[in-house]
Parts: structure tokens; C-alpha cells; sequence
């Protein structure tokens, strides 16, 4: 697992090293004093797992700066304050972890990270030959899903609901786990808890996405990027 630590504190710094050394498991690729620091080395380097993220941090916060991050990287935060637990977690963040951090603690989090990339191998396999459909495990079972049949994706938890034209699946992993093995042409995270298939949108407003007779919400978070990347380009005006 190829990780790096974010954080303006040398000593804290040195702290996440040292445990990510007694774990053994985790390779520190590099170590940064900002966000915006790392920001260059996250480009080039497309094979980071993981990043142990600082939340109070001069300049970019953490939280800020995670909204910037691609969904496919895992991140733990480790912070002195409690009180960003709720916004962190709506951020699809693995884990919180407060300073002083415990081996103990430390670890379960790293099992967490290790789940994760274990079912975006396995369980959730994305046909690279072949994009136009995935497996998904689901009751025991691979089942193969076509990608134009999907129509929205709802999280619950650990768990995911797909929904498709004629059925419904339930798969274990997170919902950022989910779009970031979906091809981002046609699939678009929409809120907290829903991606939706864009092929199947039939209107927008303020707040909701329509699918047919469905309406999704539309979240204050992901709304300005999804309609600049979907809407405004194909929007015909005078």
C-alpha cells in the first residue's frame, strides 16, 4: 500500500511514519507540510493509496482539500479536533483518527483501506478490454451488469443498492468505491448517496435530477461540478 502523510506538524509527521513502520504494510512515498505541497506529486504519481491527511493547516484545510482529490484515493484523517467528524465522513473519508493516535486505532484503520482496495479488485471487477459492463458480487454470486441498464446507484453504508431497468442489486463497499470504477463519461456522483446514470436523465432542477419518474436529490456539494461537467456544455441558449 503506497501512501503519503499531509500534515504542517514535523512531529505528527513523524508520529504516522513511525506507524505505518511497526505495521510493516505501508510504503511512505513522501511526506508534505501542506496540502497544496502535495498537490504537484499527486499528479505524477497515479499509484497513491492512501493519504494520511491534517484537517487545521495553514491555506488549504483538509477538508477543502479533499473536495479537490479524485475518488478513487483513500483518505484517513488524523486531527486534534473532534468537531469535523460529521463533515469528514460525508466526504467518504475512511477513517478519523485523533492525536494522540493509538497503535490500535491505527491499525483498524488501515484494515478499513485494505477491505476497500481488496473490493475494488475483486468484488466490483470492471472488464478493461470491454467497458460496457461490470461484475458485481452479489448473494453468493458474479452477476453481470450491463452499463447502459444502470440507472442509479444509492449507498447505504458499507453496502450499495444498484438499480437497473428490471432489478435491483446489493453489494458490499462504499459509494466512492463505486464511482471510481465507473467510467466518469457516463456516471455521476450527484450526492452523499447517489450516482446516477446521466444517459438516463430526462430533466433537471434546482433540487433534484430526474430519471424517468424518479427524482434524486441534487447535493449542494456535487451540484456545480455535475452541471458544469454535463449540463453546461450541451446547453442550448442564445
Amino acid at each position: 500500500m503506497n501512501c503519503i502523510i499531509i500534515d504542517d506538524e514535523p512531529l505528527a509527521r513523524k508520529g504516522v511514519k513511525l506507524l505505518c513502520d511497526q505495521i510493516g504494510c505501508i510504503l511512505v512515498s513522501a511526506e508534505f507540510s501542506s496540502a497544496i505541497e502535495s498537490h504537484t506529486f499527486l499528479q505524477k504519481n497515479k499509484n497513491i493509496d492512501l493519504i494520511f491527511l491534517d484537517i487545521e493547516m495553514p491555506g488549504l484545510n483538509g477538508l477543502e482539500f479533499i473536495r479537490t482529490l479524485p475518488h478513487n484515493v483513500h483518505i484517513i484523517l488524523t486531527t486534534a479536533y473532534p468537531q469535523y467528524a460529521l463533515e469528514a465522513f460525508e466526504l467518504d473519508v475512511v477513517d478519523y483518527l485523533l492525536k494522540p493516535i493509538k497503535l490500535d486505532r491505527f491499525l483498524k484503520a488501515i484494515n478499513k483501506v485494505n477491505d476497500l482496495l481488496q473490493s475494488s479488485h475483486s468484488e466490483y471487477a470492471l472488464d478493461q478490454s470491454d467497458k460496457e459492463f461490470i461484475y458485481i458480487k452479489s448473494e453468493r454470486k458474479y452477476v453481470k451488469l450491463l452499463l447502459e441498464n444502470i440507472k442509479y446507484i444509492k449507498g447505504q453504508k458499507d453496502y450499495v443498492m444498484i438499480y437497473t431497468t428490471d432489478s435491483r442489486y446489493m453489494t458490499a463497499m462504499n459509494i466512492g468505491t463505486a464511482i471510481a470504477k465507473l467510467p466518469d463519461t457516463l456516471f455521476a456522483r450527484v450526492s452523499k448517496s447517489y450516482i446516477i446514470n446521466v444517459s438516463w436523465i430526462t430533466e433537471i432542477d434546482t433540487d433534484f435530477v430526474f430519471l424517468d419518474d424518479i427524482d434524486i436529490p441534487l447535493g449542494l456539494t456535487f451540484k456545480e461540478d455535475f452541471l458544469k461537467k454535463f449540463v453546461k456544455g450541451k446547453l442550448l441558449e442564445r
